[in-house]
């Protein structure tokens, strides 16, 4: 009798164990290395969609989402593919991330593709990812610098610059963005005094700013990392007094930086993926309602790509990795409901009853063919120290 009770109680407390496990999902971000000011929000922002469709209580009949971080670290591709591979061996369905393009394609290839589970990058830019043989696993909400590059040099010309010099961080975002701009800007006329690569995690940039100098440039176009070597070159120049404009890539712009150095970036502009649209002001305040400061880069795009992951699941009516891939490309885009930040409760409802939803999310959600969004920007200037976004480009 003791072995029959023993055997119903183990029975009842594996179907409850199985019945209300938590879906576990993955966060892979730079919590260290060269962006590391920024991941804070970026994965908080993720971490608020999950909870949002987990609180709906209209998930897969009341399921809820379990979060693990890895850090991605940004630049060692073997530290972030050990991290995902720990992800993975946990038992996530889906991973949102990872951010830098060198490292994100490292796990994507390495990691995410062999194993079956979806990544939805929120801030990997490469151009090269575009053509990532991915299988279909492979997604990101933030558009490709080909045309990130295009849009900062459009800026440029605009704001009369005449010469640059260009540095970028020696890796696959750097190198990418920096041969889009130098192309974009010089079919606008604009000379191209130099380009040249710096390493990160330097203590001193004085000497590539002497070589960024003796070539001169009305400025000197920045893309690198703002927790690194792109402002140690920053730095430099402005102890030298080399250069006092500088044209910021994505990667460098967030409030560490002026708070690092106010008022003397007062020249200084820039770009970021990002939208002046509905949803991105329905996101800001649904991100402020939670504590979120969601005025730095790629927070809107984290939010959106934890939310895709949610829908798809909802939409195909599984917790697993396959019905995750099968069903990205169906709820990023037309035709369907559009859903914006603040809503995942409502979308789950209609998904559950079998209709269409077309997310547009923070950002305007629209996948190409290839599952990377198409993307609008954000054109940022510094005044009175601060960043201030002029317009969406």
């Amino acid at each position: 009798m003791r072995k029959l009770i023993l055997a119903a109680f183990l029975f009842v407390s594996t179907m409850t164990t199985n019945t209300f496990a938590d879906i576990k999902m993955g966060v892979i971000l730079g919590f260290t290395g060269p962006i590391e000011s920024l991941t804070p929000a970026m994965a908080a922002s993720a971490e608020l969609a999950f909870k949002e469709a987990s609180d709906s209580g209209s998930l897969l009949g009341g399921k809820k989402i379990s979060v693990e971080r890895a850090d991605s670290t940004c630049v060692d591709s073997a530290a972030a593919t050990t991290a995902a591979q720990g992800l993975v061996d946990g038992g996530v369905v889906a991973i949102m991330g990872a951010d830098c393009s060198g490292v994100t394609g490292a796990i994507a290839t390495n990691v995410a593709v062999p194993n079956g589970v979806v990544m939805i990058s929120p801030s990997a830019t490469s151009p090269g990812l575009t053509d990532l043989n991915d299988n279909g696993y492979f997604f990101r909400t933030a558009p490709s610098d080909a045309r990130g590059g295009q849009i900062l040099a459009d800026i440029t010309k605009d704001r009369k610059i005449k010469s640059v010099a260009i540095t970028y961080t020696n890796n696959d975002y750097g190198k990418g963005l920096a041969d889009v701009y130098k192309a974009a800007v010089e079919a606008h006329g604009i000379k191209v005094t130099t380009v040249a690569a710096h390493e990160d995690g330097k203590a001193d940039y004085s000497a590539e700013v002497a070589t960024l100098a003796s070539a001169g440039g009305d400025a000197v176009a920045v893309i690198g990392y703002i927790d690194q070597g792109g402002k140690g070159i920053i730095q430099a120049s402005l102890d030298s007094g080399a250069f006092d404009r500088f044209i910021l890539s994505d990667g460098m712009i967030g409030d560490s930086l002026t708070d690092n150095f106010g008022k003397a970036l007062n020249k200084s502009f820039g770009s970021l993926p990002g939208s002046t649209g509905k949803g991105a002001g329905v996101f800001a305040d649904v991100a402020k309602t939670a504590g979120i400061d969601s005025s730095g880069p790629y927070t809107g795009e984290s939010y959106d790509a934890a939310a895709l992951i949610t829908l798809a699941m909802q939409a195909g009516g599984k917790a697993d990795r396959a019905t995750i891939q099968q069903n990205v490309m169906s709820v990023a885009n037309a035709p369907g409901k559009k859903i914006y930040p603040g809503e995942l409760g409502k979308a789950l409802d209609l998904l559950a009853k079998g209709k269409a939803v077309n997310y547009e999310g923070a950002t305007g959600v629209e996948f190409t063919e290839v599952g990377e969004a198409f993307g609008s920007f954000l054109e940022k200037e510094v005044k009175g120290g601060k960043f201030k976004t002029k317009k969406q480009r």
